[in-house]
């Protein structure tokens, strides 16, 4: 077994660790498997500079459990690129195009978009693999990033948090890290219910306003290329000046382990809301339940892309899709929540009992691996 796949294997997985390359175009990049019980594995081809075995290993892990509570028919997976995202458009189809050929072959992994990549670059994916998930409407798929599928789930998931914590949705402070493909569409569903965004970052800056950003506005100024920083209707400030901000809800919905032991005291808020994979250590994440702070985990609140994922891969509608999130994350986030509440412990390893006993249990009935 290679050393890489000991180091992060238990008895869930991973099915296989997987690296490719090309060295004539430069592509370098890992595909890991997690588990593939419940079926074949779907999850997020992230294209990244830094890419690390480990990282791409938990994200797999995440995925399998988010699959698993969403009661998906699926496993969990996830492949990294190593190349820069704003690469020019022919540089990254050629890029795109190489990696799917590369993965061909791994037949229990059906790729979806994830940061750096999006429904076109899944077309590409498709046309030259057949398989993929997250593609164009014009390909018959459900555009996960168009609808804000992820940002919609962690709407639903916010309604169901507030029970358990001292907030009211109307009127509360939201903060978003990552005023992305997810941030930007939470905000705009949960400023539909009342919600105020008071502070927005993205990798160049933040945007404060204590008396709300309107959200339209910022969307608008973002998608022509902006950095939210220099938005007019209030402060900038520096990248990491979102994470004290005074507020309700956090929402990291950026890069992994951006909540660290050496930050998370900073916090200021009563909800922590994962829109992000893994965006905090374990260290940081006990923490912030010592704190009293909620702190609702990354595959339940934002399982919604995925969720929307199985659909389109199924043949179901917008929609359906939809609706099906909505059902299913607001019974989740509860059935979370009431259990951590019970048991007296952080709402992870609620979440983490429950997934991985839905996938032990698909392995007991399944002649896996």
């Amino acid at each position: 077994m290679p050393q890489d796949m000991f180091c992060f294997a238990d008895d869930l997985g991973p099915d296989k660790i997987v690296h490719f390359t090309n060295p004539s175009l430069g592509l370098r990049g890992i595909v890991v498997v997690d588990n593939v019980a419940a079926g074949p594995a779907i999850g997020g081809t992230r294209m990244a500079p830094d890419v690390s075995v480990e990282e791409c290993a938990r994200l797999a892990r995440a995925m399998t459990f988010k699959n698993a509570a969403a009661g998906l028919p699926h496993g969990g997976a996830k492949a990294v690129i190593a190349a820069d995202p704003a690469m020019p458009a022919e540089d990254k189809e050629r890029t795109i195009r190489a990696y799917a050929c590369a993965i061909r072959d791994i037949t229990g992994y059906i790729p979806g978009p994830d940061m750096g990549t999006d429904e076109t670059a899944m077309a590409w994916v498709r046309d030259e693999i057949g398989r993929s998930v997250g593609l164009p409407r014009v390909l018959g798929g459900i555009p996960l990033d168009e609808i804000g599928a992820t940002g919609f789930g962690l709407a639903i998931a916010a309604e169901v948090a507030q029970e358990f914590a001292d907030v009211t949705l109307k009127g509360a402070r939201i903060a978003i890290q990552g005023f992305g493909a997810v941030g930007r569409h939470a905000a705009r569903f949960l400023s539909q219910r009342g919600a105020v965004l008071v502070a927005a970052s993205d990798s160049r800056g933040t945007i404060l306003n204590p008396d709300g950003i309107d959200v339209e506005g910022l969307i608008a100024f973002k998608n022509k290329g902006r950095p939210v920083a220099d938005y007019p209707d209030g402060t900038g400030a520096g990248r990491d000046e979102i994470i004290p901000v005074p507020c309700d809800i956090w929402i990291p919905a950026a890069r992994p382990d951006v909540l660290r032991e050496d930050n998370v005291d900073q916090l200021d808020c009563k909800i922590v809301l994962q829109g992000a994979n893994i965006p905090a250590t374990p260290v940081a994440e006990t923490k912030i339940y010592e704190r009293g702070i909620l702190c609702v985990p990354d595959f339940i609140a934002n399982a919604g892309g995925v969720i929307c994922a199985s659909v389109e891969y199924h043949g179901g509608t917008e929609a359906g899709a939809l609706a099906t999130i909505e059902d299913k994350l607001r019974f989740n986030t509860r059935e979370v929540l009431q259990a951590a509440a019970a048991q007296k412990i952080r709402p992870r390893e609620a979440a983490v009992q429950i997934a991985g006993e839905r996938v032990r249990r698909a392995m007991a009935l399944t002649r896996w691996g």
